[in-house]
């Protein structure tokens, strides 16, 4: 379809939507494949829903285009809602929970209750499933010990509040890059699907998940400590991509997962009420002295102690990238309201003038 619109430009065809495809599915494939009564309805109706939002993405230029997916690789299921109601086939007990076509399952922990979820995901990673509900929630407001705050991150420590807290980095891929290696090395010969291979491969996931785990959670708990405690957040704008460019710090730049810092700052912000505010890149935050603001010409990545030659300020190199940001954020603040304060007072006089010509007319 894609040539054929793209071949003849006046006679394009009408793509279809994810109600054609579930409608062509139950006619011309179900009644050939009876196994697809065996699963359940939700994982083929999703599944389209999902290639459907996909190309839409592709079509807006958002993402490229949908790729097949793989079994094996990021396996999962959904087991959604309709109408914001759970589907029937599926109940929630205290540490169980009922799957359509599968039925009752025990969980390691114990099921939110008094919860209705929107939707109930079923997923794999290595040898272990998970279960994700998705649920309405009311944001939080916490009270907040400290109004503005910077976050410096870096390799050497994962992130340098301007408080002067410095938090260190888990560096879980560094501590197990030697098992993972000695797997690895272990699994060259073995035959491709093969049974050893499975159990090797099986083995190197289960690697790969823990240097994962152990990484997010050192996330979640900084995360969760800045949106609690802070009002207002002020991170700096990185080239994660570009930094990953480079081979000397792509690896240790990876094990710190600044990308995911970002993602669960900006959704946890906005659980608990704060506010993330997001300073371009090209921010000497580095360069700039914090006491008289004199900006350094160059500023070598080795030098970790940053030391001014105009007023003789002298302190580590990250606490003083972090209270620079800081202070953009303060003045990022007050700006915005200052531009507020200006447009509020142009609406009153144009509306005054609108007024006063009435009232003359």
């Amino acid at each position: 379809m894609l040539n054929h619109n793209s071949n003849n430009p006046s006679g394009k065809l009408k793509f279809p939507t994810a109600i054609d495809l579930h409608k062509l599915l139950v006619a011309m494939v179900k009644p050939n494949n009876y196994w697809y009564y065996e699963v359940s309805k939700c994982a083929p109706q999703y599944a389209l829903r999902y290639l459907s939002d996909a190309w839409k993405r592709c079509f807006s230029k958002v993402s490229g285009q949908p790729k097949f997916k793989k079994k094996g690789r990021d396996d999962s299921f959904p087991a959604e809602c309709y109408a914001n109601t759970l589907d029937g086939s599926i109940s929630i007990g205290f540490n169980h929970i009922k799957l359509p076509r599968i039925g009752w399952i025990k969980t390691y922990e114990i099921l939110p209750d008094n919860v209705t979820p929107k939707s109930v995901t079923i997923s794999r990673k290595a040898d272990r499933w998970f279960i994700s509900f998705k649920v309405e929630t009311i944001p939080q407001i916490t009270e907040k010990s400290v109004d503005v705050i910077g976050v410096d991150l870096g390799v050497k420590t994962l992130a340098t509040l301007s408080t002067g807290e410095v938090f260190e980095a888990a560096k879980s891929y560094r501590k197990l890059e030697a098992k993972l290696s000695r797997l690895q090395y272990l699994n060259r010969h073995k035959v491709v699907y093969s049974s050893n291979w499975k159990k090797a491969q099986l083995r190197i996931a289960q690697v790969h998940s823990q240097i994962a785990n152990i990484r997010k959670d050192t996330l979640h708990k900084l995360t969760t400590y800045l949106a609690k405690n802070h009002s207002q957040i002020v991170i700096e704008d990185l080239n994660v991509s570009g930094m990953m460019a480079e081979p000397k710090l792509a690896k240790a730049v990876a094990d710190m997962g600044f990308y995911e810092f970002r993602r669960q700052l900006e959704y946890k912000c906005k659980l608990y009420g704060s506010e993330l505010i997001v300073v371009d890149r090209w921010f000497p935050s580095s360069k700039t002295c914090s006491n008289c603001g004199t900006v350094k010409k160059s500023l070598f990545l080795s030098e970790r102690v940053f030391n001014c030659e105009h007023c003789n300020f002298s302190c580590a190199r990250d606490l003083n990238a972090a209270l620079n940001l800081a202070m953009a954020g303060s003045l990022l603040r007050n700006a915005n309201a200052f531009r507020a304060g200006v447009a509020l007072r142009q609406f009153c006089e144009a509306k005054a003038n609108v007024r006063d010509s009435l009232w003359t007319g």
